[in-house]
C-alpha cells in the first residue's frame, strides 16, 4: 500500500501513450480501434488516480514528492549551483484534480466517440485529447513552477489545436482559425505573467520548488492529526486492556512527509515498531519544519520565513522589500490566471474558443484547462495570503469578471456561447473565492461546475447533434422549401433554430435540466452548496476581518448569480419550451446512447455531488456525508483553507434571487406565442432596449480591442507588408537598387571591362602573333640552295666570334 505512490508517473505515460499511436498509426486502424485506445487510456489512467486516492487516505493524507526514474535530474548545472528533478506532487489537491481531469476526461471520451463519429481526421481528434490529458496532468502534478509551466504550455497547445479543428470547415474556416490565434496569443499575455513570477521567485528565493522532502506542507493540520491519533491509539489500548477489541498501533514518528522514489526512513521508510507493537500503518507525520535548513526547504516555507523576519531583498540591480517583491510575484501569477481562467481583461478568447468540437470545448474550456489558473492560485496560497493588495485585486477581478459574463451571456444567441460566457462568469466565482481567503470554496466550487458545466456542454452538443440531423431529414425528404435559398445560413447553434425540443429529446431535455438547476444554484443541487459557499466566505471576510471588499465581493456575485438564473432559464425556454421555430427543430432525434450515458453520469454527480462538502447546521446532513468532508481533506496541502460558515439567510436569499430571475425569464420568453425570430423580447420592450443591446454586443469588449490593438496591428501590419517590404525593400530596394544596380555593373563588366579591356589584350596579343607569324613567315622560301647559304652564313658568323678575342690578343 505504501508503494502506490510510485504509480504517479503512470498518470502521464499512459494517455501520453495512447496519443503515440493515434497519431501516428490512427489513420490506419479505423474508428472503432481509434476511440477504444484512447478512452481505455483516459479509464486506465482514471484507475491510477483512484489508486492515488487509496494512497493518500493510507497515509494520513500527507503529500509524498515522486522522481520518476529517467527525469531525476532534469536541469543540472553543477557550476551554478542549479537542479531541477522532474518532480511529481501527490497530494490531496492534486489528487482532486486528477480525479476531476481524468474521471470527466474518460465520460467525454466515450461521448466524442458517438459525437465525432465520420470526422475525416478522427483519429487526430483523439489523438489531441490523450495528449491534453498528459499535458494538464503534468501540469497539477508538478512539484515546481517550471514543471508546472511545461503542461500550462502543453494544455494551451492542445487548446490552440482543438479550437482550431474545423480550420477548413467551409462557410467558418476562417473564424475557426481566428478564434485558435486569438486564444493562442491572449494566453500568451498570461504566459509572460507566469514566467516573470518564475523569474522573480527563483531571484528572491533560490527555489522553484513547492515542498522539498520531508517537508510539512500545512503543520497545524499535522499537529491536529497527530492528536487526533493517538487519541484512538489510547482509546484502543483502553478498550485492548479491558478485552473489548485488540487492536495493533503503528509506530509512532516523528518522520514527516517522505519521498516515494528515495528509500531514508524520514522519505518513506518505516521506522522500527516498538516492543509489542507491529507494523500495520505508515509512520505519523512530522508537525513541523523546525528541524529543516532554509536551503532544505521549499518555496513556500521560505516566504513565510523571509516574510516573518521582514528586510529587503536583492533582485538583480535591485533591492526592494520582501512585501514588495512578494506582491510582484502573486500579481505576475494572477495576470498568468487571468489569461488561462478567462478573467477580465483576458476572458474575450473563450467564448471564440467555442469554434472547436463540442465534447472538447466540455472537457478543455469548461471543466479542466481554464480551471488551471484557478488552481496555480489555490496551491500557492501562501504567497498569497502574505499579500493582502493582491489579494484584494484578485477578489475585485473576479467578481467583476463574474458580473461581466453573466450579464453578457443574457443576450447571447448562440447556444454554446451562452455557456462560454456562463463558464467565464463561474470562473469569475472561484477567483473571487481565491481573493477573499475561500480557498477551499474556490476548489470545492471548481469540482462541481466541472459536474454540471461538462454536462451542458455535452447536452448542447447533443442539441446541436439533433438539430443538424433534424436539418439534414429535411433536405433529404424535400421540406426546406423556404429554406433553399437560405442554406448555408442556417445555424444549428442559433437558439432562434429551436424550440419544442423537450419532446424531441427528452432524455437531453432531463440532464440539460438538471445541469441548469445546478448552475443556478437551486437547493439541494451541486451548484446550491459551492456558490453559498462562496457567498458566505465573502460575507465573513467582511463581517469577521472588517474588509470591505468582502462585501463589494458579495453584492457583485449575488447579483451575478441572479444573472445566472435569467440566462440559463431563457436558454432552457428558447431550446426546449414551446413549440418549433424551424423544420429542423421539429425533426430533430434523440441522441444516441454513446453520447446519453456519460451525460447521465454528470447529470448524477450535478445533483449529488454538493454533498461532499456539506456544511454544518443543514437539515442534519452532515451526519450522513460527514461535515466540510473537501475541506478536511484539503487541510493537508492547502494551508490557508477553512471551512466556511453556513448563513441560512444567505442561502434563503440566493435562492429567492434565483428562482425570481427564472420566473422573470420565464415570463418574458415564454409568453411569446410565435417567437420573432429577429429580435429578443428584451430588445423589444424599451425599457430594456438599450440593457439587451450592450449584452448582445459583449459590452463592447471585443469592439474596444479591435480599435486599440487589432485595427492598430492590422494597420501596422497591412503598412509593413505593402509600404516597407512591397515599394520599399522589393520595388526599390531589390527592384532599383539591387536589380538595376546589378545589371548596371553587369552591363559595364560585360561591355567595358570584358569587351573592350579583356577582350581587348586577348585580341591584341593575337594580332600581334599574327603579325610575328607573317613576319617569320616570308624568312621560310621552302628552296634548299637557300637554307645552305643560310647555314654557312650562320657557321662563319660563329667562327668570326669565337676567333675574334685571339685576333685581338695578337
Amino acid at each position: 500500500m505504501e508503494n502506490l505512490g510510485l504509480l504517479a508517473p503512470l498518470v502521464v505515460l499512459i494517455p501520453s501513450i495512447g496519443a503515440i499511436i493515434n497519431i501516428f498509426w490512427g489513420a490506419r486502424l479505423g474508428e472503432k480501434w481509434v476511440g477504444s485506445i484512447a478512452t481505455i487510456a483516459s479509464a486506465l489512467t482514471f484507475g491510477v488516480v483512484v489508486l492515488l486516492y487509496v494512497f493518500m487516505n493510507y497515509n494520513y493524507y500527507q503529500g509524498v514528492n515522486v522522481n520518476p526514474p529517467v527525469f531525476e535530474s532534469w536541469i543540472n548545472i553543477p557550476s551554478a549551483g542549479l537542479n531541477i528533478p522532474w518532480q511529481q506532487r501527490v497530494d490531496s489537491l492534486s489528487v482532486t484534480m486528477m480525479l476531476i481531469i481524468t474521471g470527466i476526461g474518460t465520460l467525454i471520451h466515450v461521448y466524442s466517440i458517438g459525437y465525432m463519429h465520420g470526422d475525416e481526421r478522427y483519429h487526430r481528434y483523439f489523438a489531441f485529447l490523450n495528449m491534453f490529458l498528459a499535458f494538464m496532468l503534468v501540469l497539477v502534478t508538478a512539484n515546481n513552477y517550471l514543471v508546472m509551466f511545461v503542461g500550462w504550455e502543453g494544455v494551451g497547445l492542445c487548446s490552440f489545436l482543438l479550437i482550431g479543428f474545423w480550420f477548413d470547415r467551409s462557410g467558418v474556416a476562417w473564424r475557426n482559425s481566428l478564434a485558435a490565434r486569438k486564444a493562442f496569443i491572449m494566453n500568451r499575455i498570461g504566459d509572460f505573467g507566469v514566467i516573470m513570477s518564475m523569474v522573480l521567485m527563483f531571484a528572491v528565493f533560490g527555489t522553484l520548488t513547492y515542498y522539498e522532502a520531508g517537508e510539512v506542507a500545512n503543520p497545524t493540520y499535522n499537529e491536529h492529526l497527530v492528536e487526533e491519533i493517538q487519541h484512538e491509539a489510547e482509546a484502543a489500548e483502553a478498550d485492548l486492556a479491558t478485552g473489548i477489541s485488540e487492536v495493533t498501533v503503528g509506530e509512532v514518528a516523528n518522520a514527516g512527509e517522505h519521498t516515494a522514489a528515495e528509500p531514508a526512513p524520514a522519505e518513506g521508510q518505516h521506522a522500527a515498531p516498538a516492543e509489542g507493537e507491529h507494523e500495520t500503518g505508515p509512520a505519523l507525520p512530522a508537525t513541523s519544519n523546525d528541524s529543516i535548513v532554509y536551503e532544505d526547504l521549499g518555496v513556500f516555507s521560505r516566504a513565510q520565513i523571509l516574510s516573518e523576519q521582514g528586510g529587503d531583498v536583492v533582485v538583480g540591480p535591485f533591492t526592494m522589500p520582501i512585501t514588495t517583491a512578494l506582491t510582484l510575484i502573486t500579481l505576475f501569477l494572477l495576470l498568468g490566471a487571468t489569461g488561462k481562467s478567462a478573467q477580465i481583461p483576458l476572458f474575450t478568447w473563450l467564448p471564440d474558443a467555442m469554434a472547436g468540437p463540442t465534447p472538447a470545448s466540455a472537457l478543455i474550456h469548461a471543466a479542466t484547462m481554464v480551471t488551471a489558473g484557478v488552481y496555480i492560485m489555490v496551491r500557492s496560497n501562501v504567497l498569497f495570503e502574505l499579500t493582502p493588495t493582491t489579494m484584494a485585486v484578485v477578489a475585485l477581478v473576479g467578481s467583476a469578471t463574474a458580473l461581466v459574463g453573466g450579464f453578457i451571456a443574457m443576450g447571447q444567441w448562440d447556444i454554446k456561447r451562452v455557456l462560454a460566457y456562463s463558464t467565464v462568469s463561474q470562473l469569475g466565482f472561484m477567483v473571487a473565492a481565491v481573493g477573499v481567503g475561500a480557498f477551499g470554496a474556490a476548489i470545492f466550487h471548481l469540482v462541481t461546475h466541472a459536474f454540471f458545466k461538462a454536462l451542458l456542454f455535452l447536452a448542447s452538443g447533443s442539441v446541436i447533434h439533433g438539430v443538424e440531423h433534424g436539418h439534414h431529414h429535411v433536405h433529404e425528404h424535400g421540406h426546406d422549401d423556404e429554406h433553399d435559398d437560405h442554406e448555408e445560413a442556417f445555424d444549428p447553434q442559433d437558439m432562434r433554430n429551436m424550440g419544442g425540443l423537450r419532446r424531441r429529446m427528452p432524455v437531453t431535455y432531463f440532464v440539460y435540466l438538471i445541469g441548469t438547476l445546478a448552475l443556478m444554484g437551486i437547493f439541494p443541487l451541486a451548484g446550491f452548496w459551492s456558490k453559498d459557499e462562496i457567498l458566505a466566505d465573502a460575507w465573513t471576510a467582511g463581517l469577521q476581518d472588517n474588509n470591505v471588499i468582502g462585501y463589494i465581493v458579495f453584492g457583485l456575485l449575488l447579483v451575478s448569480a441572479g444573472f445566472t438564473a435569467f440566462y440559463m432559464w431563457r436558454q432552457i425556454v428558447l431550446v426546449f419550451h414551446g413549440k418549433p421555430r424551424t423544420e429542423a427543430a421539429g425533426h430533430a432525434p434523440e441522441s444516441a446512447k454513446m453520447m446519453l450515458v456519460p451525460m447521465l453520469v454528470l447529470a448524477f454527480f450535478s445533483f449529488f455531488g454538493g454533498f461532499m462538502n456539506t456544511p454544518r447546521g443543514v437539515l442534519g446532513l452532515e451526519k450522513i456525508f460527514g461535515p466540510h468532508e473537501l475541506t478536511e481533506w484539503l487541510e493537508s496541502s492547502v494551508m490557508r483553507v477553512h471551512a466556511g460558515e453556513f448563513y441560512l439567510w444567505i442561502a434563503i436569499l440566493s435562492l429567492v434571487v434565483a428562482i425570481g430571475m427564472a420566473i422573470m425569464a420565464n415570463r418574458i420568453y415564454a409568453r411569446v406565442p410565435v417567437f420573432n425570430r429577429k429580435r429578443d423580447p428584451l430588445e423589444m420592450m424599451e425599457a430594456t432596449q438599450q440593457m439587451w443591446t450592450m449584452a448582445n454586443a459583449r459590452l463592447y469588449w471585443d469592439n474596444f480591442y479591435d480599435r486599440i490593438f487589432v485595427n492598430p496591428f492590422r494597420r501596422t501590419s497591412a503598412w509593413l507588408a505593402t509600404e516597407l517590404d512591397d515599394r520599399f525593400l522589393h520595388d526599390w530596394v531589390h527592384n532599383k537598387v539591387l536589380w538595376n544596380g546589378f545589371n548596371a555593373i553587369a552591363h559595364f563588366l560585360s561591355r567595358d571591362v570584358d569587351q573592350k579591356v579583356v577582350d581587348g589584350a586577348v585580341n591584341g596579343a593575337g594580332r600581334v602573333t599574327r603579325w610575328g607569324a607573317n613576319t617569320l613567315r616570308r624568312s621560310q622560301s621552302g628552296y634548299i640552295r637557300v637554307y645552305a647559304i643560310t647555314l654557312l652564313f650562320g657557321v662563319v658568323v660563329v667562327v668570326l666570334v669565337l676567333l675574334l678575342p685571339l685576333l685581338q690578343r695578337g
